[in-house]
This record gives structure tokens, sequence and C-alpha cells, in this order.
């Protein structure tokens, strides 16, 4: 299986380091610009850069608020939270994809979900008992948030299982990922179908499109393969064979003329 490290370094070898990123670009020393459909891991799905949380992510690094101590906003994230899931939620916070799905696991392990922005399955997240998010905020350290419906802690309370503790996050990092929830929320009704299916005739042959998502028609051991391909023909695609590459909203189609004139050739479709 591929690694996210190793799909940076073929990046950086080929184009040089990645100078800006803006929208669903990376731009390169080379000259290159790359089309982002990893936008890492997703947590970039609103785009690169120029974001209002940024703002406000620089504003508390200037206040000083770097330290270990409790601030407000923990609250504040737990809110937004509630707001994306529209129901109320008891919120703790974890700096691992592992920790996390061990505390939701142990509050509900037949109803948790992973939160995804225009999920193709429905939206009725309000419904689920644990709902895990990582928030649209494009930074290389992740946060994940367990967000569990009161009745299911006052239920793991009463069993006597351990209590659930939060992780601490820095407090410049909780204002961005703040921000970034409601981003997504006002969001969420601009993007739709139309702004997806324009790029059908080219993405159509190699993934199957599900919303903005992308899950690949080859093979597993096809895939790896077909990563450098579209290196090569300058896009940067999931280096993961079950994590979708995303739609890069906004990109003209003729971003995708290299692969299109220089077609990958696998065996079989799923």
């Amino acid at each position: 299986m591929m690694e996210m490290n190793y799909l940076y370094k073929e990046l950086y070898s080929r184009y040089g380091a990645v100078l800006r990123a803006r929208k669903c670009f990376l731009y390169t020393k080379k000259g290159v610009r790359v089309t982002d459909l990893f936008q890492e891991n997703g947590k970039a799905i609103l785009g690169w850069g120029g974001h209002k949380s940024f703002t406000q992510f620089k504003n508390i690094m200037n206040r000083g608020i770097l330290g270990s101590f409790l601030t407000e906003y923990e609250n504040r994230i737990q809110k937004a939270v509630c707001d994306l899931l529209d129901s109320k939620r008891v919120v703790y916070l974890f700096k691992s994809k592992q920790s996390a799905l061990k505390a939701a696991l142990s509050l509900s392990p037949a109803d948790t979900s992973f939160w995804r922005p225009w999920n193709p399955g429905g939206d009725n997240w309000h419904e689920k008992s644990v709902v895990i998010v990582v928030p649209p905020f494009p930074w290389a350290e992740e946060i994940y948030i367990v967000a569990a419906l009161p009745e299911i802690v006052e239920i793991a309370d009463a069993a006597g299982k351990e209590p659930i503790i939060s992780e601490k996050i820095s407090a410049p990092f909780l204002v961005g990922a703040t921000r970034s929830i409601y981003d997504i929320i006002a969001e969420s009704s601009l993007r739709t179908e139309t702004d997806w299916f324009k790029y059908d005739s080219v993405l159509c042959k190699y993934w199957v499109r599900k919303g903005p998502y992308l899950f690949p028609k080859m093979k597993e051991q096809e895939y790896e393969k077909f990563v450098i391909h579209c290196l090569d023909c300058s896009i940067l695609i999931s280096p993961f064979y079950n994590t979708p590459s995303i739609v890069p909203f906004g990109a003209d189609v003729g971003v995708f003329t290299k692969l299109k004139n220089n077609p990958f050739n696998f065996e079989d479709v799923l």
C-alpha cells in the first residue's frame, strides 16, 4: 500500500517543492501547477488557503494562547459540531484516528459513522449515535472529533464504562477548525451535482463518482501505478485505494487534458 510520504516524495522529485497552494491547485518550484484531487485526505475540500479560518488561527496565535491550559474554544467547537450534525452532542477531541475510533466504538460499536460533506449515502447525521468528524481545515496535523448523543454517553456512564478523556488541542487549531465547520455549513448548499458531473467524460473512465467523491475502478494491485501515472499528468490523487479522491471544484476541465491524451490502461473493471 502506498504511503502519503511516498506520494509527496514523488511529487517533489518531479516538480520540486510546493511554493504555494490555492483552491485545488499546488504551485511548484519548477513552474508546474498540479491539480489536487487528494486535498490532504479531504481536509482541503474547501480549497487551500485564503479562508477566514486562517485569519482567526493567526489572531489566536498573536494573542499568545498557545499553552496547555483550558480556553473558551473547547465549548465553541462543541457548538459548531452540534450545528453541523443538527443535534445536541457530547464532544471529545483526539489527535489520531485510532484514538478517536477506539473511543467512539466504546460508546456505540453498532452505530458509529464518519462524517463526510456532501455524503453520497445521505445526510441523516442527527440520527447517528456517534459521529466522528474531521473538520475541513487544511492543516498537516489532524483533529478527530467524536460527537455522541447525550443519551449514549449516559448509558455508558450507567454501565460503569471508563470515562473518555479528550486530548489537548491547541487553541489556534481549535479556532481554525471551528471556523472551517461553519464554512462547510455555509458552503453545503452551494455545491451540487452540476459542479461535479462536468468532469465525468474523463474521470468516469477510471473512477465511479458518488457526489464529489471518486472511487477507483481498477483492481487494487494496479492502483499504485495509476497514482504515479496521474502524477506524471500533473494530477495528485489519493494514495490510498480505499480513500476516495475528490473532484476539483472550480477547476477547468482542461486540467485533465494530459490524462485524456495519455490514458492509463488497466486490466479489468471491478
